[in-house]
């Protein structure tokens, strides 16, 4: 991942030297529990805590010569243990060690990304709770439709980030499972009970079953989740984007002082950073469809799914985090207009309040299909010839025969539409 789009919490769990510290505390803790049971002299488990160091440069000249990344990395321990360094490694495979060290770094980077959705909750929350009656026009298709409040948008959001939120946790739980089960997964040549002690000591579960690798659909699943929130990130951006625009202008991403928004124009003042979460939500999405193409291996194991988690692992959560927090940012500083909300409300002659006098319509007597044909030809002659929706209804003698006048103007009632608005918010928030 490039820099540009990527913080130093989450790079840092993609370094080598912290993959290489995971593959050492594997192998040193399952030197204690072969130690335990009487496999390897405990003198030699105490010598690779002792002793045990690595040199990134120096595995990278022995691995250009064994063209075996784990191979280089124990050659280079073994120079540093001494001559106990043979006793490490006992039983075990390759992918033991890359596999649990990946769901250790998974879950790290899983806890990480759950902090960011916890501020990102914050965020939505307080604007939701500012913005709670700020009354707007709530579209489908892209055309007014019914009023609504802002406070009901950011509520929205909120409520699909708790999910998100469930189902990371419960995303980090699967992945969390370490696999220390020896050539083919039959613990032939190492037992079961180092993978417990390997697990317990790493903060993960153990696998219940591993081939030769932790079966790769508790990767496609972590994965896939990872796109979901990408997609709830892009899901608020296309929302700001679309209030942002100059013939809406409800919202806006804040502007800073000296910032430019254009190299020609000069009064410029574009989305740019819900543009940027687009963007980068389409590229952790993208790494969802080779997440679940690693799920079918060769028999017991092959490295196909191994290129593309070099890839997947550091970029989605990297870029994920980045997101996260630019997105928490621009919910944060984000400018709301209630004025030109309310002129927006006010652009369609009261067409918004159709559904309503096609309702009372029909309570007081008429069809509905005779209702809805009175209020759509009404409606049409604001669209083609602008005007108030009330001024024509009352002229319309099929209207005025069913509904007076003051229950005709109290149809056009705003408070009628935020009635529940309490409700929703106890629902979401769990107060009022």
């Amino acid at each position: 991942m490039i820099p540009r789009y990527a913080r130093p919490k989450m790079t840092k769990i993609w370094e080598p030297e912290n993959k290489f510290r995971i593959w050492f505390e594997i192998e040193a803790h399952a030197c204690d529990a072969q130690a335990e049971l009487g496999v390897i002299p405990a003198e030699a488990a105490k010598a690779v805590w002792e002793n045990g160091k690595w040199d990134i440069d120096r595995i990278s000249e022995i691995e250009t010569e064994t063209k075996h990344d784990v191979i280089a990395f124990l050659t280079n321990l073994a120079e540093h243990v001494g001559p106990e360094a043979r006793f490490i490694h006992q039983g075990m495979t390759s992918s033991d060690v890359l596999d649990t060290c990946l769901s250790v770094q998974l879950t790290q980077a899983a806890d990480l990304l759950l902090e960011d959705i916890e501020a990102l909750l914050k965020a939505i929350k307080n604007q939701a709770i500012d913005h709670k009656m700020t009354i707007a026009i709530g579209r489908s298709h892209g055309i007014h439709a019914e009023p609504i409040t802002l406070g009901l948008k950011f509520a929205s959001f909120y409520a699909e980030f708790v999910r998100n939120h469930r189902r990371l946790k419960s995303a980090r739980h699967d992945i969390a499972t370490c696999s220390i089960s020896g050539a083919v997964g039959t613990f032939a040549n190492i037992d079961p009970s180092i993978e417990a002690h390997v697990a317990n000591k790493m903060g993960l579960r153990i696998e219940p079953i591993s081939t030769q690798v932790v079966p790769r659909d508790r990767h496609a699943n972590f994965f896939a989740t990872l796109g979901i929130i990408a997609s709830s990130i892009e899901r608020i951006a296309t929302e700001i984007r679309h209030l942002q625009r100059t013939e809406v202008r409800e919202v806006e991403e804040f502007f800073a002082a000296g910032q430019k928004g254009s190299s020609a124009m000069p009064h410029k003042r574009n989305p740019i950073l819900t543009e940027n979460l687009t963007g980068l939500a389409r590229v952790v999405r993208g790494y969802v469809i080779p997440a679940l193409e690693n799920v079918a291996l060769w028999h017991e194991r092959d490295i196909s799914h191994s290129s593309v988690e070099r890839y997947i692992g550091p970029d989605a959560t990297i870029t994920l985090d980045f997101a996260l927090a630019r997105l928490t940012g621009v919910i944060e500083k984000l400018i709301v207009y209630p004025d030109a909300a309310e002129k927006n409300f006010d652009m369609m002659g009261g067409l918004i309040f159709s559904q309503r006098v096609l309702l009372a319509l029909t309570q007081a007597g008429a069809s509905r299909e005779k209702a809805y044909a009175i209020v759509q030809r009404n409606a049409m002659k604001v669209w083609d010839e602008g005007g108030q929706l009330k001024d024509y209804l009352v002229k319309d003698s099929d209207v005025t025969k069913h509904l007076k006048s003051k229950e005709l103007n109290d149809l056009f009632d705003m408070n009628y539409h935020t009635k529940h608005v309490n409700t929703i918010f106890k629902r979401v928030f769990d107060e009022v």
